[in-house]
């Protein structure tokens, strides 16, 4: 197939305001979840610990613990099934991948480091 049909086809199934997030951010990923004739919204939150690809096939992954288990879920960017992306707290990180959180316990497996603002990490100029 030509290069320029197969563009077109796939630039009518991006999403038109994509979602504004990064690793390392605190999510709440609002997916629709069919079951029989009915449809239902089902929410799901953790930490970003990666992105990938490019164009239509761009991925995310988030990480949470349940039960004391750590629970990983891969949404694509541009599907219709994710309805919207929160969030919740901004992390600030040094990889583009968080992969080292799978080996910690506890506290530690959540723990990412929230970016500070430029206001909260300016010194006072009065003192």
């Amino acid at each position: 197939m030509n290069q320029a049909i197969l563009d077109k086809i796939e630039s009518e199934q991006f999403r038109k305001n994509p979602f504004q997030f990064e690793v390392g951010d605190t999510v709440r990923v609002h997916t629709k979840v069919v079951e029989g004739d009915k449809e239902r919204i089902q929410v799901f939150s953790g930490v970003v610990i990666g992105r990938r690809g490019r164009g239509l096939n761009e991925t995310f992954t988030v990480r949470r613990i349940s039960y004391g288990e750590g629970v990983e879920r891969v949404f694509p960017v541009h599907s219709p099934r994710v309805e919207k992306v929160e969030v919740e707290r901004s992390g600030s990180v040094r990889r583009a991948k968080l992969t080292y959180l799978r080996k910690r316990l506890g506290k530690g497996a959540t723990l990412v480091k929230e970016k500070e603002t430029r206001a909260a990490a300016a010194p006072s100029a009065g003192k």
